[in-house]
């Protein structure tokens, strides 16, 4: 494969709201605090960014990584840190891409930045046969670019658009057909130790993301290469958590919450506590809470509905 980046910089980096707040509804300018005050916890929890950073910002064209930018920008202008922000584009040259649309949005908000030419489109449609999803092999082509390009720009930090409901939807992908209690971390180092990956959108929902970005009207790319195959297990999950959500207020934010509250001595993994070595004399955090009643939610209120064989009188 070949590259041809490009790069460009803005001496005076301007917040991704060049506009004034005041074209913006009070409660717009509410959710856009939300959303930075998650994402400004999800750094502070997790130390995802310190002073002197270089954060690479990977921006595909759609909501959540226009977000993100967006956020990083707003905060950065009150961190107590210094650091620095580049967004990165990686044109696939999928058919149809509108190559030119991200360039001149990096340039009306000032932001440093640098887009990278790679046809990994012709490659995941030359080796996965049509009907299959192309995610695997499309995300390890993707990795490796980034990371080439976060090393030939200095980045310390390599940020990506995930949120709290693609952290979920991992999940139970991997409890579904991994066999695995493994979701998205908000921060890891890649397998060689040379890059720090960081989400700070893992305390954001979808939902906040999608009406922010629309009341921002960025310049959305739709991609039809990943999660948006129809076919993709994913997307049936995410139609799972969706159904939720719906039906039972709360219970999808329980669901994120257990991610930060996890206790292995009431698993079953051997690798994570000592169940061997467990004897009545060791003293174990949560004790035998297990056998205790767990206080949980009243049920929903559901209707009762009656079926009459025809001609039959209700009572």
């Amino acid at each position: 494969m070949t590259a041809a980046p490009a790069t460009a910089s803005v001496d005076t980096p301007a917040p991704a709201e060049a506009a004034s707040d005041a074209r913006f509804s009070n409660t717009f300018l509410r959710l856009k605090k939300k959303l930075e005050r998650g994402v400004g916890e999800a750094i502070g929890d997790y130390n995802m960014i310190g002073d002197g950073d270089t954060v690479m910002v990977c921006v595909s064209g759609g909501k959540d990584s226009y977000t993100l930018l967006s956020c990083l920008l707003a905060l950065r202008e009150r961190a107590p840190v210094d650091f620095r922000i580049v967004a990165m584009n990686l044109d696939q040259k999928q058919p149809g891409f509108p190559d030119h649309v991200l360039p001149a949005y990096f340039e009306s908000i000032g932001v440093e930045y640098r887009i990278v030419t790679e046809d990994t489109y012709s490659i995941v449609k030359d080796k996965i046969p049509e009907g299959k999803t192309t995610c695997s092999l499309c995300s390890r082509l993707r990795r490796g670019i980034i990371y080439r390009t976060a090393k030939e720009i200095g980045a310390t930090r390599i940020a990506l658009g995930h949120h709290r409901d693609d952290m979920l939807e991992t999940l139970f992908l991997n409890m579904f057909f991994g066999g695995k209690i493994k979701a998205m971390p908000p921060k890891l180092v890649s397998d060689d130790g040379k890059h720090v990956v960081i989400r700070p959108l893992a305390y954001c929902t979808e939902a906040d993301i999608a009406r922010f970005a629309r009341t921002m009207d960025f310049p959305i790319i739709p991609c039809n290469l990943c999660g948006s195959q129809e076919n993709a297990q994913r997307k049936l999950i995410k139609n799972m958590l969706q159904g939720w959500a719906r039906d039972y207020p709360g219970r999808i934010e329980s669901l994120a919450t257990s991610l930060k509250n996890v206790v292995p001595s009431h698993l079953a993994d051997a690798r994570l506590f000592d169940f061997v070595g467990l004897t009545q004399h060791t003293v174990v955090a949560e004790g035998d809470t297990a056998f205790d009643p767990i206080e949980l939610p009243a049920a929903p209120r559901t209707q009762t509905v009656r079926l009459l064989r025809p001609g039959a009188d209700e009572d």
